[in-house]
C-alpha cells in the first residue's frame, strides 16, 4: 500500500512528457492546425471568388471554340446551300423535261403527271444563309484576350493562398521556441509541486510508525505465543474438570443401571451396582471441588466477552462506536474534534473518526479523506491560470501577415475586362435563331422521292414510269450528299449560338461580379484576416492550454480520489476489530463462557439426581427402619408386596 502509493505520485509526475509531448507535437504541427484553420476560414470567400475566375477562364476559352464554330459553320451553309440550289434547279429542269413528254398526254397519265406538275415548286431552298452576319471580329477580340492565360493565372492565386500554412510556420518560428522553453519550466514546477504535497510526508512518517510497531510487535511476539499457550492449556484443564465428572457420571449410570437387581436389599446389593453408585457420589464431590473454579471463570470471562460484544463489536458493527469517539470533549476535555486536533493542531475543523473510516471504506484518497486541504490546498497549488498563463501569452502574440497573398493580378483582371468588351453581345442572334429553325428546303426530298415513285407506280409500264423513278432517285442522292451535311452544320451552327447567346448574357455583369468577388476577398486577405487569425489563434491556444488543464484536473482528481486510497487501512481497523477482536477472540470467549456455564448450571440437577440415584445403587451397611412400613419406602419392597424375606418383621 505505502510502496504503491509513492509509485503512484512518480506516475502523476511522469504523465506530464505525456501532455507535454501532445503540446509539443500540436506546436511542431502549426501550419496544419492552426495555418490549415485561417486557410479554412479565408477559404469560406476565397475560394469561390477564385473557382468563378476559373470559370470564367473556361467560358472565354468555349467562347472562342463556339465562334469558330459559327464562323465555319456559316460558311458551310452558304456554299452548301448555293450547290444544293443548283442542283435542285437541275432537277426541277430535267423533271419538267420529263413531264413534257408526250407520254403525259395520254388520258391514264394526264392527271398524275399535272399533279407532279403543280408540285414541282416544292422544289426549292428554304433557308437562306447569305444574309447571316460575320463573327470574325468577336472572334479576333477572343483571340487577344486568350493570349494572356487567366486560367494559370487563377492557379497561380490557388497556389499562393494554398501556401498559409507554410507562412505560418515561418512567422511562428521564434514564439513556438519560447513556448516549448515554457513547457520545460512548467514541468519544473509540477516535479516541485509534488514534493512538496504533505502525502509523501504523511506516507513517509506511516511507515516508520508500521516499521516500528512490527518490529515492537515482532519483539513481544514469543510472550505473546507462551502465554497463548498458557491459555490453551488452561482451556484444556477447565474443560479436562467437566469431562472428568461427566466421565464418573457416564460412568455411574452405566455400572449402576448394568449391576441393578431389583430383588437385591441394600445391603446385598451387587459390586457393580455399588461401584456405579461410588462413581455418581464421586462426581458429585468432583462437581463441588471443581464448580466454584468454574463459576469464577464463566463469570470472568463473561464479564469481559460480554462488556467488549456489547460496547465494542456491536457499536462498531452500526458505528455508534465512532460516534462515541466523536463526541466533543471526550477524548480531549479541550478539544472539540479529537482527530483534527492530533492532526492539524485545530480542533475546530470538522474532521471525524466516522468520516475517516467511511471515505477509506469507499477507498478515497488519503488527501480527501483526512481533509488535508487544510495543510495543504493542491486547488492553489495548482491553479491552471499559473501554468498556462505564460503559454498563452506567447500564444496570444502571434502575428501572421497573410499580404504576400495575390490571387488574381491586374493583368488577370484586365483580360476579364477585355473579354467583356470583345463584342459578343452584339451578335444578332434573332437573325442566327430564325434561319436556324428553318428546313433546309421547303419539302422534305425524302418524303417528296417517295410521292413521285409511288405515283410513277399508278403509270403504265414504260418509258415514263422509269423516268419518273429516275428523277426519285436523283433527288434522295441529293438529300443524302449534300441536305444531310447541311443539317449537321446547322446543329451545330444552333448548339454554338446558342451557346454564344447564353455567355453573352449580362457578360458585362458577371465579369464585374467575379472581379468584385476577387476584390473583396483579396481584401479579406490583407485587411480583415487578422480578426479571422486571431479567432482561430484563440482556439489554437484554448487547444494546448487544454491539454494542461486537462492534465491538471486529472492530477488533482487522483490525489484526492486515488493517490494513497485508504481501504487498506479501512481493511485493517475491520480485520483488528470485526475479524480478531470480535469473532476470533470475543465470540471464542463468549462461547466458551455460554458452553462453560451451561455445563456449570446443569450440574446442579446433576449432583441432585446423582445423590437420589446412588442411594438406589450402593450397597448399604445397615437397612433403614421407618414407623410407616406401609408406605414401602424404605428403600427395599414389602414382603407381602415382592414376596422377599424381611428379618426385621421375622418376631
Amino acid at each position: 500500500f505505502l510502496s504503491s502509493s509513492f509509485q503512484q505520485i512518480d506516475y502523476l509526475v511522469s504523465q506530464y512528457n505525456t501532455t507535454k509531448d501532445k503540446a509539443l507535437s500540436d506546436l511542431n504541427n502549426v501550419g496544419p492546425l492552426l495555418g490549415s484553420r485561417v486557410q479554412e476560414q479565408l477559404g469560406k470567400e476565397v475560394r469561390p471568388a477564385l473557382d468563378a475566375a476559373l470559370t470564367m477562364a473556361g467560358a472565354i476559352r468555349e467562347t472562342k471554340e463556339a465562334l469558330e464554330n459559327v464562323s465555319v459553320s456559316v460558311e458551310v451553309l452558304q456554299e452548301g446551300t448555293e450547290r444544293l440550289h443548283a442542283n435542285l434547279t437541275d432537277v426541277k429542269m430535267h423533271l419538267s423535261n420529263t413531264l413534257n413528254d408526250s407520254a403525259c398526254s395520254a388520258a391514264q397519265a394526264a392527271s398524275t403527271c399535272n399533279i407532279i406538275r403543280n408540285s414541282l415548286n416544292q422544289l426549292n431552298i428554304n433557308a437562306n444563309f447569305s444574309g447571316l452576319p460575320g463573327v470574325s471580329s468577336q472572334l479576333a477580340k477572343v483571340n487577344d484576350v486568350l493570349k494572356i492565360d487567366l486560367s494559370s493565372l487563377v492557379q497561380k492565386g490557388y497556389a499562393a493562398f494554398n501556401d498559409t500554412p507554410d507562412l505560418v510556420v515561418n512567422q511562428t518560428r521564434n514564439i513556438i521556441s519560447d513556448i516549448k522553453n515554457v513547457l520545460e519550466s512548467i514541468g519544473s514546477n509540477i516535479t516541485t509541486f509534488t514534493k512538496t504535497l504533505p502525502v509523501q510526508k504523511i506516507l513517509a512518517d506511516l511507515t516508520i510508525y508500521l516499521t516500528q510497531s512490527e518490529a515492537y510487535v515482532q519483539d513481544y511476539f514469543p510472550v505473546v505465543e507462551q502465554y497463548d499457550f498458557y491459555r490453551w492449556l488452561g482451556c484444556l484443564i477447565l474443560c479436562c474438570m467437566v469431562v472428568l465428572i461427566l466421565v464418573f457420571y457416564y460412568l455411574g449410570l452405566l455400572c449402576g443401571t448394568c449391576g441393578y437387581d431389583k430383588h437385591a436389599s441394600p445391603t446385598t446389593r451387587g459390586c457393580i451396582s455399588n461401584t456405579g453408585g461410588n462413581f455418581l457420589m464421586a462426581g458429585v464431590g468432583f462437581s463441588f471441588l471443581f464448580s466454584w473454579v468454574l463459576m469464577i471463570v464463566v463469570v470472568l470471562t463473561f464479564i469481559t466477552g460480554g462488556n467488549v460484544e456489547k460496547l465494542v463489536c456491536e457499536p462498531f458493527e452500526d458505528k455508534t462506536l465512532f460516534k462515541v469517539l466523536d463526541t466533543p470533549y471526550l477524548l480531549n476535555q479541550h478539544w472539540k474534534n479529537y482527530l483534527s486536533g492530533i492532526l492539524f493542531k485545530n480542533p475546530n475543523i470538522n474532521l471525524t473518526f466516522e468520516t475517516v473510516y467511511s471515505d477509506c471504506k469507499e477507498n478515497k484518497g488519503i488527501y480527501t479523506s483526512l481533509h488535508l486541504e487544510h495543510l495543504f490546498n493542491i486547488n492553489e497549488f495548482l491553479n491552471i491560470s499559473m501554468y498556462t498563463e505564460d503559454v498563452a501569452l506567447k500564444i496570444e502574440h502571434i502575428q501572421i501577415n497573410l499580404s504576400k497573398i495575390i490571387l488574381l493580378d491586374e493583368v488577370g483582371k484586365e483580360n476579364l475586362l477585355n473579354f467583356s468588351s470583345s463584342g459578343i453581345e452584339g451578335i444578332n442572334f434573332a437573325a442566327y435563331l430564325t434561319e436556324i429553325n428553318k428546313s433546309v428546303t421547303k419539302v422534305d426530298l425524302l418524303s417528296f422521292a417517295n410521292d413521285l415513285e409511288a405515283r410513277a407506280d399508278q403509270l403504265p409500264k414504260g418509258a415514263l414510269e422509269n423516268a419518273l423513278k429516275g428523277h426519285a432517285n436523283n433527288i434522295r442522292m441529293v438529300h443524302n450528299q449534300q441536305v444531310v451535311p447541311l443539317e449537321q452544320a446547322m446543329s451545330t451552327l444552333n448548339q454554338s449560338i446558342r451557346l454564344l447567346k447564353r455567355t453573352s448574357s449580362e457578360l458585362m455583369v458577371k465579369v464585374k461580379n467575379v472581379i468584385s468577388a476577387v476584390n473583396a476577398a483579396q481584401l479579406l486577405i490583407n485587411n480583415n484576416a487578422s480578426l479571422v487569425i486571431v479567432q482561430e489563434t484563440k482556439k489554437y491556444m484554448d487547444t494546448i492550454v487544454g491539454y494542461f488543464e486537462q492534465y491538471v484536473e486529472w492530477v488533482k482528481e487522483s490525489i484526492a480520489m486515488e493517490v494513497a486510497a485508504c481501504k487498506p487501512i479501512a481493511n485493517v481497523i475491520d480485520t483488528a476489530v470485526d475479524i480478531f477482536l470480535c469473532s476470533y477472540v470475543t465470540d471464542s470467549v463468549n462461547t466458551f463462557w455460554f458452553g462453560l456455564g451451561g455445563s456449570s448450571i446443569f450440574l446442579i440437577p446433576a449432583i441432585i439426581f446423582a445423590v437420589k440415584l446412588s442411594k438406589y445403587y450402593r450397597r448399604m451397611d445397615t437397612e433403614d427402619v421407618y414407623d410407616d412400613t406401609e408406605n414401602g419406602n424404605n428403600g427395599y419392597h414389602k414382603k407381602h408386596l415382592y414376596g422377599i424375606h424381611n428379618p426385621v418383621f421375622t418376631r
